[in-house]
């Protein structure tokens, strides 16, 4: 190519770039330059990132992938917890229900008996009822969008990114006729058997922090989210990290021994910094020593109790999408959950180096798997090289993408990449 259509082409793609940023329609005032105060991503990394994006062509292909999302966003919602046809049991319209996802009914529906009760568990079989009729699915679209719209807007600058996300906090966490109650008590319900269980909090703990850190970036000058809606937040994760600390079922998730006890780990350690009480955090990571990684991490790196699920690739990568988010947290309470090793040996860096084998593809995964799922590991074997550890360094290269892209160069902090959940 000749040097004039070179620099022709070179201009064109500096516009492009430029439009992408800061369309002039959508333009706002641009973010603080302070670092954000998120809980588990890395403020100070964000904002190095942003800097960055200008000269980097990985990033802005992967600013790409991002801003596609958050366009999607763009026209839906916002949701609220009172739109669900029936309310949760005790009739609070404003209280969270979501309904067992791997209980499934015995007989047809009838006019005396309409569930089709008893219901009998099939472990990992998820029962389509689950995703109509209950506030799961408009939660999961609430961490997602504000997430995504959040992360958008502190890269591009965009306005609409910024309101659109606002919006959706809003509507489900502080408008007096729209809002949900901070707690869980009808989580994960079984028709004719519970109201709610304990074991229903991971609807929130696998997703909420991410909430916590795109509050956080709005926070650092996001126009239409302003001080009132920051404090009202504040307030509401307060009563939610309470009733997540105190309550039985908050009790009874916290002593669960697998992946369940991981997340309630990461949600109150997160709700904690995120409010103020960094001394709960760090208590909270500390404590995740012993009382997780011991028991559930074997010396080989194996997770014993997430392999004997019938999906134990998708449970092994999921309770590490855990470790490495409360990792991330200790990075602010000055603990090195990383460095830690078990009395035999275990830990984090073993824990992942058990699924590089499977999570490149160079074997396949040795144990019950009803859908694997190759770029289920990819956020986690992240992680871990950006921990300092060289096999999972080594891996990056060969890790496969997820659906819609690889966006660990732009929010580095695991997610739960596949689609099942419970």
């Amino acid at each position: 190519m000749s040097g004039r259509p070179r620099a022709v082409a070179l201009l064109a793609a500096l516009v492009a770039f430029g439009a992408l940023l800061v369309p002039a329609a959508h333009a706002a005032p641009a973010p603080s330059a302070a670092a954000p105060r998120t809980a588990v991503l890395d403020g100070v990394r964000l904002r190095q990132t942003r800097a960055r994006l200008p000269h980097d062509p990985r990033l802005r292909r992967a600013l790409a992938d991002l801003t596609a999302r958050a366009d999607a966003w763009l026209d839906q919602g916002p949701w609220t917890v009172v739109d669900k046809p029936r309310p949760a049991p005790g009739g609070d319209v404003h209280d969270y229900l979501s309904q067992a996802p791997y209980w499934w009914p015995t007989t047809a529906p009838t006019a005396d008996n309409p569930w089709g009760c008893p219901y009998v568990q099939r472990d990992g079989q998820r029962n389509p009822e689950v995703d109509s009729g209950t506030d799961r699915q408009d939660a999961e679209k609430v961490f997602d969008a504000t997430y995504d719209l959040s992360l958008a807007w502190y890269y591009t600058g965009r306005r609409s990114y910024a309101e659109k996300a606002g919006q959706i906090l809003r509507t489900w966490f502080l408008d007096p006729a729209t809002r949900m109650n901070p707690e869980l008590d009808h989580a994960q319900f079984i028709p004719c058997k519970y109201d709610g269980r304990a074991i229903g909090i991971i609807d929130f703990s696998q997703s909420y922090t991410s909430v916590l850190d795109a509050q956080a970036i709005l926070a650092t000058g996001a126009p239409g989210w302003t001080a009132a809606d920051r404090t009202a937040m504040t307030r509401w994760n307060q009563d939610f990290r309470d009733w997540l600390e105190h309550s039985d079922f908050g009790r009874q998730e916290g002593a669960a021994a697998n992946n369940h006890g991981t997340f309630y780990d990461l949600q109150l350690a997160a709700l904690a910094y995120a409010t103020g009480d960094t001394a709960l955090a760090r208590r909270t990571v500390l404590e995740a020593r012993a009382k997780r990684i011991d028991p559930q991490i074997a010396a080989d790196g194996s997770q014993p109790q997430e392999l004997t699920r019938t999906r134990s690739w998708h449970y092994s990568t999921f309770d590490l999408v855990a470790y490495t988010r409360l990792a991330a947290i200790g990075r602010h309470v000055g603990v090195n959950l990383w460095g830690y090793a078990g009395p035999e040996g275990q830990g984090l860096f073993k824990a992942v180096d058990y699924l590089l084998p499977a999570a490149t593809g160079a074997a396949a995964w040795p144990h019950p798997e009803l859908e694997f799922h190759r770029y289920a590991a990819t956020d986690v074997v992240h992680a871990a090289a950006d921990a300092g550890d060289p096999l999972a360094e080594a891996a990056v290269p060969k890790l496969q993408a997820p659906p819609g892209g690889d966006l660990w160069a732009l929010r580095p902090a695991a997610e739960q990449l596949d689609s099942i959940a419970g």
